[in-house]
């Protein structure tokens, strides 16, 4: 794979860069004349386009990334570079993203952590998701899972309510970290279902997925796909999923709605997002241009197999709207609980 240097914007800083383009990785797309001609008609895109990726290359964040950078290349007719410029969680990124210029050329990967939980979270986040950009498409949902460990005698969604009030205090759950998502998701159920449990957070995925399969955490509500293999594996039990239906690959596992939770049932996503003030043509180019891609049969099948719930077609006005909900959602969360992260 080539790899090919970009102008640096304003407060970037040299990091990982990998031009995704046509003859590459999914193969699957042909280019979208009609789409290309609209683009261009507005004098976009005449150049090679960034994606900024607010964490380290090999999450599910940045292979959301390098999964459509390379089919929206086809579509648009231009290179698009994928650069990973972790820090913050997040923010650091998303900041750079919100003071690029305008134009269409620098877009942030965007996820709940940086566009959700930091903004409420982080005193001098420095940036408002939504007054600061062009939040443009989804490009995927992730489910969340609720799990316990096999060791506990705990085997459905009713068990678990009835054992954690039996045992006030007794239980703990893990999150990535103060302030994450996993800690918000955690304690809108806690306050929901009216339960004591105590937060342990961790400093990355890997420790937490170690202590959760070793029993020493007794309860992660969070992202699907960093548990599927353990839970395929039979080391954890799922107990509901927090999609609006249930996940294939563990067809038994009811929904949060189902199990008389449905406020519960909000999946994660991942986006794409430009700076504010993109004009509105380019905005609507690169929205088709994710959902030309989302919707190829080999892009769902390659979604679904990663446990990555293809988006539905949701405009940017909707997916504004969305996230205004979340963000006021969680922001009583915060305000509760004066959640402020590390």
């Amino acid at each position: 794979m080539s790899m090919t240097p970009i102008a640096r914007q304003a407060g970037s800083h040299p990091s990982r860069r990998r031009v995704l383009g046509a003859g590459l990785g999914l193969g699957v797309l042909a280019p979208l004349a009609a789409l290309a001609a609209e683009g261009k008609a507005a004098g976009y895109p005449t150049r090679q386009i960034s994606f900024i990726v607010p964490f380290p290359a090999g999450g599910s964040v940045d292979a959301m990334a390098r999964q459509y950078a390379e089919p929206m290349a086809r579509i648009l007719g231009v290179p698009i570079v994928v650069e990973n410029r972790p820090g913050a969680g997040g923010s650091v990124a998303a900041l750079a993203v919100a003071r690029a210029r305008p134009d269409g050329y620098t877009l942030v990967v965007s996820s709940q952590s940086s566009h959700l939980a930091n903004p409420l979270t982080q005193p001098k986040v420095g940036y408002d998701p939504i007054k600061d950009f062009e939040n443009i498409a989804i490009l995927g949902r992730l489910p969340n899972v609720l799990v316990v460990p096999a060791s506990l005698p705990i085997r459905s969604f009713a068990e678990f309510i009835a054992y954690a009030k039996k045992h006030p205090g007794q239980l703990n759950y893990g999150s990535g970290g103060t302030g994450s998502m996993g800690q918000l998701n955690m304690e809108m159920f806690k306050a929901d279902a009216g339960l004591d449990i105590t937060h342990v957070p961790y400093r990355g995925g890997t420790l937490l997925v170690t202590s959760v399969l070793a029993g020493e955490v007794q309860v992660f509500f969070d992202n699907l796909i960093s548990m599927l293999p353990h839970i395929q594996a039979g080391k954890v039990r799922a107990l509901a999923v927090a999609s609006e239906q249930r996940v294939a690959q563990i067809p038994d596992v009811p929904t949060l709605a189902e199990v008389g939770y449905p406020q519960l049932n909000m999946s994660s996503w991942t986006g794409l997002a430009a700076p504010a003030g993109t004009p509105a043509p380019v905005v609507q180019a690169l929205f088709k241009a994710v959902r030309q891609a989302a919707t190829a049969p080999a892009m769902v099948a390659s979604l679904q197999d990663r446990g990555v719930t293809p988006p539905e077609e949701m405009s940017p006005a909707a997916f504004e709207a969305m996230m205004s909900e979340r963000l006021k959602r969680f922001g009583e969360v915060v305000r509760r609980t004066g959640i402020v992260a590390e």
